[in-house]
């Protein structure tokens, strides 16, 4: 039996009672015609049925007028229509530590996913170097005697060759060294005439032993002499070539060439004609730049990834799309307290000379650090209310939130110790989404 209730009113058809506004705007359409009246009402059953409440007392009036508002607020707001087209929109909860998309929302979302992968992890590392010369194939050539430059043979840049004159000086100190070794050599000829004829008149009983012996020791002592000048001449640089003109000549010079010691170029010069040089001043310096020496710094944290004979890539600032091959010949045995680095040698062949002292060059190195691991991007992994966790497709649509344990970081790349399985499906982009859904509906991940 349907069942409504009218309101008659002395005061006017526009008055209601004060709190009931809302309900009433709220849907007009189900709300019955109310009037507000201060005299008498009127309740109607089936047909339309009057009563005279002038009879009933003012608390049974207010009473009852109190509980015909609260059916006609109850009526109003449960006729209100539900909206029931946001929910189909929304993320749809499954089972535990799952959501399950929509086509709406996965077109919407955009996820992409990734597999998860076993293998071997190349680590890619880069350390800052300079490019410097090969030491062993790099001479600083100075003077072992005082003298007097007579002249320059070659310029900064030149290549020369293993002998070749570098410059020529005149030495008074050499001279005077030359002049002892042939008067050195003139007394051993001295001595062995003299030893010569002691010998024979010996034989002829003309002289006793002992003076036989004396001339001998003149002569033993003579060959001393000059062997001892003649190895000074050595220390201060005459080659062989120089000694046996002074036997052959007689005759002193006091030239000092200053010769390339091996096969190279000039990359420093540091002398001019007619100039007094000492023996502590760097003259020239020769280099052969065939190969060179980049010196680099490995941090404490990178040094498991280096060891010797390892074959790297050196890349420089002056040819940023060139890439030169390398090999480490030497390890730092001993870390810089200061720096917390180990030195690092490479040496790279420079057969076009390309590669010049003292530029900068980062030395680039890879090697395996694991072995048969899991790895997912380092997109996928997203902070949980229990640690790491990722989202792994369970079927299209539906995504469970997986808690993880991790590994180190290889690049874009992490190791996973726990939590998934190899050729699973994780989502990379649209993770931090997913993330949001879950804790907006306080889905907690599975373990």
């Amino acid at each position: 039996m349907a069942i409504g209730y009218e309101y008659r009113t002395l005061l006017g058809e526009n008055n209601v009672y004060e709190g009931h506004a809302t309900c009433e705007r709220a849907d007009r359409r189900t709300e019955p015609n109310v009037k507000s009246s201060g005299k008498q009402w009127s309740f109607i059953s089936g047909s339309r049925l009057k009563q005279n409440i002038e009879g009933y007392s003012a608390q049974e009036l207010i009473r009852s007028l109190t509980v015909c508002l609260i059916i006609v607020v109850s009526m109003a707001c449960e006729n209100k229509p539900v909206d029931t087209s946001v929910g189909k929109q929304k993320l749809t909860l499954t089972q535990s530590g799952q959501l399950s998309l929509t086509p709406e929302e996965l077109s919407r979302i955009k996820l992409e996913l990734a597999t998860v992968v076993q293998g071997q992890i190349l680590s890619h590392r880069e350390f800052p170097a300079t490019v410097q010369a090969n030491q062993n194939e790099l001479a600083e050539v100075t003077t072992l005697i005082r003298g007097r430059v007579v002249k320059v043979h070659v310029d900064v840049g030149q290549d020369v060759k293993k002998g070749a004159l570098l410059a020529m000086l005149h030495s008074v100190d050499l001279g005077v060294a030359e002049g002892d070794y042939l008067k050195a050599g003139a007394r051993l000829y001295e001595a062995e005439l003299a030893h010569l004829r002691a010998k024979e008149l010996y034989e002829n009983k003309a002289v006793s032993l002992a003076e036989l012996q004396r001339r001998e020791a003149a002569m033993k002592t003579a060959r001393a002499e000059v062997r001892e000048a003649q190895n000074r001449l050595q220390l201060l640089g005459v080659p062989t070539e120089e000694i046996k003109r002074l036997d052959r000549e007689l005759t002193i010079k006091a030239d000092m060439p200053l010769r390339a010691p091996f096969d190279g170029r000039v990359i420093m010069r540091n002398i001019t004609r007619g100039e007094v040089v000492e023996t502590e001043q760097k003259l020239f310096t020769v280099a052969n730049l065939t190969d060179v020496w980049v010196i680099g710094n490995v941090p404490e944290k990178d040094v498991r990834f280096i060891h010797k004979d390892q074959k790297v890539n050196v890349v420089v600032a002056a040819y940023p799309h060139a890439i030169f091959s390398g090999t480490i010949t030497y390890l730092g045995d001993v870390l810089d307290p200061a720096t917390r680095t180990m030195s690092l040698r490479v040496t790279v062949p420079n057969s076009d000379r390309l590669l010049k002292p003292e530029m900068f060059a980062v030395i680039s190195v890879s090697a395996t650090s694991s072995t048969d691991v899991l790895t997912v991007p380092l997109a996928a992994v997203q902070d949980g209310p229990a640690g790491k966790m990722v989202f792994v497709q369970r079927e299209a649509g539906t995504f469970e939130a997986r808690t993880v344990k991790l590994g180190n970081e290889e690049g874009d790349v992490v190791i996973v110790l726990e939590g998934v399985k190899t050729g699973e499906q994780v989502v990379t982009k649209g993770s931090f989404a997913l993330k949001s859904e879950m804790e907006r509906h306080r889905i907690e991940p599975s373990l």
